[in-house]
């Protein structure tokens, strides 16, 4: 939740600055080239300082990893923590393959984990220990599948597959190949729609270009299932980066060039789509400082399903508090103790046993029950108190004494 501010937000003095994320940023080296050449490197040579060092994993997990694995791992967070038994993972830019072989003992063998990434000789190093980690854990939940984070439809090892067999020597061939791509993305796509319970990605949102990252994170949006999250770390910046920092090849494949500014990380969430949206982890001291820009880790968690319809059923929450006014990424306002009318739709969000917002709410439902298909529609642009008569009925007029039930029974003392 968001708290309501009685107050606007002060203005902050800026330097102009390119924005943080904006397509329109222009550099004079290629942003994937650089990313592609730098982390090839590093999955042949361990490079210590690629990207922030990361403490805190379980060591139960890491006991049971290949120690080249853990040497090329390169990440600035640890977004394993939250993820669960029997679900469906992917993980962006999945590297040497740490993640996901932690993630396979956490989800079990009921669970599935997808690793992605575009690199060859990531992708070599990470399958090479499939087979043995397999037998170690015995059974095999664990893929690595060839496709850019920012285009999860597109598999690109059939599509290399096609291209082999169709050599391109002419335009119209050019057209025909983006044709079966477009096809390979409708009908056999990498990672299918509303597929995955969780997303997660370890300091690699940042290596994409400026003007893919508004796709990269609808492509989050659409893989996830009704309910699912993503749940990132990345590396962000306090203000935007400079001209020189952009224009640094170094500091873009170095994890610093395209950092996300820290407010506009979150606001790229909510555009997409997402609920809930929440900071699990912020580093504290910064891992860089470069022309007075402070860098550092920052591991972020948001849901997916805050869209549908909203239906009338007589249904109430109360925010529980501290805080003496709250706002959603719907726009609801809860007032503190205050029964708030709901829909339908938002009752679930906020009471369902996984929702970011469930231990704040007392849900109050109807005393009589309003089945769905005889509501009508609920106008949630406003924020409404709801009377305690409209959840109980206005000819609710029962009477209960029973003292064995009574709060203040004489066992306990308090009359």
């Amino acid at each position: 939740m968001e708290f309501e501010r009685e107050d606007p937000m002060p203005e902050i003095a800026t330097t102009p600055q390119i924005p943080c994320c904006d397509p329109s940023e222009a550099v004079a080296y290629d942003v994937e080239q650089a990313v592609l050449q730098r982390y090839e490197a590093g999955a042949r040579q361990p490079e210590a300082l690629l990207c922030c060092p990361t403490d805190g994993y379980d060591a139960q997990y890491l006991a049971n990893l290949p120690s080249e694995i853990i040497e090329k791992d390169y990440g600035c967070g640890d977004p394993t923590k939250y993820v669960a038994m029997g679900e469906t993972v992917v993980d962006l830019g999945s590297g040497a393959g740490k993640n996901c072989y932690i993630l396979a003992q956490k989800v079990g063998a009921t669970g599935r984990v997808i690793g992605v990434d575009f690199n060859d000789e990531m992708l070599s190093l990470s399958r090479k220990y499939l087979g043995e980690m397999a037998d170690k854990l015995g059974y095999r939940n664990v893929s690595f599948v060839k496709g850019k984070i920012q285009d999860l439809a597109l598999d690109r090892d059939r599509a290399q597959a096609w291209l082999t067999q169709h050599p391109i020597t002419a335009l119209d061939e050019l057209n025909r190949f983006e044709a079966e791509c477009d096809r390979l993305r409708q009908e056999q796509p990498l990672i299918a729609t509303d597929s995955v319970d969780v997303v997660i990605s370890n300091c690699v949102l940042n290596l994409v270009r400026p003007q893919d990252k508004q796709q990269l994170f609808q492509e989050l949006y659409r893989v996830l299932k009704r309910g699912g999250r993503a749940v990132i770390s990345d590396i962000v910046c306090d203000e935007d980066p400079t001209p020189a920092i952009l224009d640094d090849p170094d500091l873009w494949s170095g994890c610093i060039a395209g950092a996300f500014r820290e407010d506009a990380f979150l606001e790229m969430f909510e555009q997409a789509g997402f609920y809930g949206i929440e900071i699990l982890a912020r580093q504290a001291e910064p891992w860089q400082v470069i022309d007075g820009v402070e860098f550092r880790s920052m591991t972020v968690r948001a849901y997916k399903g805050k869209d549908g319809t909203c239906w009338e059923r007589d249904q109430a929450v109360v925010y529980k508090g501290p805080w003496k006014a709250v706002q959603d990424d719907d726009g609801h306002t809860l007032y503190r103790g205050q029964r708030m009318a709901v829909c339908d739709k938002t009752l679930k969000l906020y009471t369902d046993r996984t929702s970011p917002y469930q231990q704040d709410i007392i849900p109050i439902p109807p005393h009589t029950d309003i089945p769905l298909e005889t509501a009508q529609a609920f106008d949630c642009s406003r924020a409404q108190v709801r009377h305690p008569r409209e959840t109980k009925g206005v000819d609710y007029r029962a009477t209960v004494t029973d003292t064995a039930s009574s709060c203040c029974a004489p066992s306990e003392g308090c009359c």
